[in-house]
């Protein structure tokens, strides 16, 4: 049971700002989702959490543990699993090599493929020997919450993982979350721009724009109209 907490991170590319005093926590055993037009922030915010950039001010941490400096390869073995936007599975991999890759942040003893990732999606199982490039968007994008399912994660971290995804592997996707999260206790944070889908499936929602959090509460918000407001393109 693992609580992420972000507090008042500021992040820059160069002379640029892309983060201004932002907070949030997810909690576990509920999705929490991170919502706003294109370029306001949102992928900047997974890339502090994971590690990916450094941010210029506040903390981060998992549970009472500030991550600090940490490299990304560090807050792996800390937990945090990652579905990156675009997937980036490596194209040339088996489908099971591509799952073995996320044995890279764990002890030896538990680097075995968690069965749960076969039961949420058994199309993988059934292509085990294929190349990840062979697969379609939507199995590639099953492909990657697999791959960190394999690392056993506290807190998993998915990029928008419906973008470009045909709807009935949207719902099983939904469906996955769903598990990891009643079944398995998961804190799990979202940055998604389908709003039916961050509907259905978040328990909490922040609202982002130009790089500040603008609205925060439950998922019910999403249809005030002043959520709505930040939301329109």
């Amino acid at each position: 049971m693992t609580h992420l907490t972000v507090t008042d991170i500021d992040l820059f590319y160069g002379a640029a700002q892309a983060l201004r005093g932002v907070t949030i926590e997810a909690r576990p055993n509920r999705i929490t989702s991170v919502l706003g037009r294109n370029g306001v922030g949102k992928s900047s915010l997974l890339r502090a959490i994971t590690g990916v950039h450094p941010i210029a001010a506040g903390t981060i941490a998992l549970d009472d543990t500030p991550l600090k400096k940490s490299a990304p390869y560090t807050r792996a073995r800390m937990g945090i699993g990652y579905v990156p936007q675009g997937r980036e599975i490596f194209p040339l991999l088996t489908v099971r090599e591509n799952l073995l890759t996320g044995f890279a942040p764990i002890k030896p003893r538990d680097r075995s493929i968690p069965e749960a990732v076969f039961e949420l999606f058994p199309v993988l199982k059934s292509m085990l020997s294929r190349r990840g490039g062979d697969l379609s968007g939507g199995q590639q994008q099953q492909l990657a919450i697999g791959r960190a399912m394999v690392t056993r994660p506290r807190v998993l971290v998915l990029d928008e993982p419906t973008e470009g995804i045909q709807p009935s592997i949207i719902k099983d996707i939904g469906r996955a979350l769903q598990f990891l999260r009643d079944e398995m206790g998961m804190t799990i944070l979202l940055v998604e721009q389908y709003l039916d889908f961050c509907r259905e499936l978040s328990d909490d929602i922040y609202v982002m724009d130009r790089g500040e959090i603008m609205h925060s509460g439950p998922a019910s918000d999403l249809d005030l109209p002043e959520v709505k407001r930040h939301l329109m393109v």
